[in-house]
């Protein structure tokens, strides 16, 4: 049975180490690519490499704990548009965090947002049984940016759990990735 999370709860991801962390969305009239990503971070909030954040242009972190799975320009398959695979026994012991967001491509440029988007969600599924186990329905709240942070996998004194964050950023992905300190300027 999943548990469907309101902003800012979190539930646990119970003895599972392969999982998989869908990103959905539908297009509202106009097209807009989205993109999702995650970023795996330290206990002081920073990414722990620049390669340690996966996107459409590096799909595999360094150790291959979390792969991107490849990216889905419309939106519109239906089931999850994006997919990213998370190996937590691979995850690296100095990552406390894995935070995964959603950008509109170029949003900033083309004057788009997620009031573009509807019906925006992000689940954990055990990968082996393909059962969602966590769903977050974003809300209307983040409408008016072009990148939230739908959600992060964080890890407890009990193990890992995930947690519905729902926090959108004017800047883009460049803006989260520089709050995570990505080097960008490259």
């Amino acid at each position: 049975m999943s548990v469907n999370l309101s902003k800012g709860a979190d539930a646990p991801i119970r003895d599972l180490t392969r999982i998989l962390v869908g990103l959905g969305w539908k297009a509202a009239g106009e097209d807009a690519d989205l993109d999702a990503s995650a970023l795996l971070v330290s206990g002081v909030g920073r990414v722990l490499s620049d390669k340690h954040f996966v996107f459409y242009h590096n799909l595999t972190s360094p150790d291959g704990s979390v792969e991107h799975t490849g990216d889905d320009r419309t939106g519109s398959s239906g089931g999850d548009c994006e997919v990213i695979r998370v190996d937590l026994a691979e995850v690296p012991g100095r990552c406390a965090r894995i935070v995964f967001a959603v950008s509109v491509y170029e949003g900033e440029v083309r004057g788009q947002t997620f009031g573009q988007v509807r019906d925006a969600y992000i689940r954990v599924v055990d990968e082996t049984t393909s059962a969602e186990l966590i769903r977050y329905d974003l809300t209307e709240e983040a409408s008016a940016y072009p990148a939230v942070v739908f959600g992060e996998l964080f890890l407890h004194s009990t193990g890992w759990r995930f947690r519905a964050i729902g926090e959108g950023y004017s800047g883009g992905l460049r803006a989260i990735a520089t709050v995570f300190g990505v080097d960008v300027a490259s």
